[in-house]
């Protein structure tokens, strides 16, 4: 080394004990990212900005963690659940080779299109909403895992618990999509091996607005019970026509209407009294709920987190730590995702089966009472104090 070197490199360690801060900074830690696909924008966003929230609160609180290996990016695509638009976003993400896994999509219709995609991208994923059972049981795709329950478990329980209460005549008013079709089977399935009867069938459009025809043929039949299997805005529609036809039927809904939209969509008098069924504990019944619930708070979020915002949280933080254990490589976080069990999340123990699904979640009985959705349990329906319409 050079007379000048040597001087140099010794006012350099000098100076670096008087003044530490203009010493090279620690080697950053590398960057991971990951895919939140979900809707943005359209009439679905709240349950998609919501779940979007949770996933970036679960990222922020793992990058402020010291002991974490790697820094985080959550990468936000926009589905607008379409399935084509979703196709072109997954194709994307997993085109991507930054982009180490990805957590899609609030719309069954959506993610029943991509599964293949992430396939064959290799591109490991863990569904935060869709309920389509055909998501994980259609083909046993090693990339495809979802931490949300089926629809087949809240169909069964509804069917039991609806005809527990003397319901017996109910009509199915369900969306043409894949995800109304499977609500619309299940259900009949369960309702007829309880004793009840299905007395008429109606499939709609998502987006169609006028219900009138349909509605007209309901009410000529005059069920006790709708059973509506869509999602938010064409249930919003369906329960605010219903009121303008007179007409008096209990709406049952499923997991498509749970969630704050829909009672701000029909307004807490029209929402009175709904009833609904989702595959998940209430998530301020747990310390992990409880912590989530004062983290979201605390970080701001003008939007509501959705009832999903919790399973999108759990998805995230679940990617997050599989990364930290396997490292950033797509195919060791999937080898590893299969061996999930007993997962402790916002939403309980998270175990996966031999088809990425997780088999843990328990169904919820809800009712709509004085502009919330309250447990059944915890209701004045259940202790008598108010009746459901047509109740016996």
């Amino acid at each position: 080394m050079s007379m000048r070197k040597r001087i140099l490199a010794t006012v350099m360690i000098t100076l670096g004990f008087l003044c530490p801060s203009i010493l090279p900074p620690a080697v950053a830690k590398e960057t991971v990212k990951i895919a939140w696909i979900g809707p943005l924008t359209g009439a679905l966003s709240p349950h998609g900005i919501g779940g979007r929230n949770a996933a970036e609160l679960a990222v922020k609180l793992k990058n402020a963690n010291p002991n974490a290996k790697y820094s985080y990016e959550l990468v936000p695509l926009d589905d607008e659940c379409k399935p084509n638009v979703g196709v072109q976003v997954v194709t994307r993400a997993g085109s991507d080779r930054s982009i180490i896994a990805a957590i899609p999509h609030y719309c069954s219709a959506t993610a029943i299109a991509t599964v293949e995609i992430f396939n064959r991208f290799k591109l490991p994923m863990v569904v935060w909403a869709a309920v389509l059972p055909e998501i994980t049981y259609g083909q046993q795709l090693p990339e495809i895992h979802r931490v949300s329950g089926t629809l087949i478990g809240q169909n069964r329980v509804a069917a039991k618990f609806m005809t527990g209460l003397g319901y017996k005549r109910f009509v199915s008013l369900a969306d043409t999509t894949d995800y109304g079709k499977s609500m619309d089977k299940y259900f009949t399935q369960f309702i007829l091996e309880n004793g009840g009867q299905v007395i008429g069938k109606f499939g709609v459009p998502p987006d169609q607005q006028d219900l009138s025809a349909e509605l007209t043929q309901i009410k000529e039949l005059n069920p006790d019970v709708i059973f509506f299997g869509g999602l938010t805005p064409l249930g919003a529609r369906m329960r605010t026509q219903m009121a303008k036809f007179g007409m008096d039927q209990l709406m049952e809904g499923q997991s498509g209407i749970i969630g704050d939209a829909f009672i701000n969509a029909v307004g807490p008098e029209l929402a009175e009294g709904v009833v609904t069924f989702f595959d998940s504990p209430r998530v301020e019944n747990s310390e992990a709920g409880k912590a989530f619930i004062k983290q979201y708070a605390e970080a701001g979020y003008k939007e509501p987190y959705e009832a999903y915002g919790p399973f999108s949280f759990a998805a995230t933080n679940l990617v997050m730590d599989t990364i930290e254990k396997t490292g950033p490589d797509r195919a060791k976080v999937t080898a590893a995702l299969a061996n999930i069990k007993d997962y402790p999340s916002t939403v309980g123990l998270i175990t996966f089966d031999d088809h990425g699904q997780n088999i843990t979640p328990l169904t919820t009985k809800f009712v709509a009472q004085d502009g919330k959705w309250v447990v059944w349990e915890d209701s004045e329906y259940a202790n008598g104090k108010r009746k459901l319409r047509r109740q016996k």
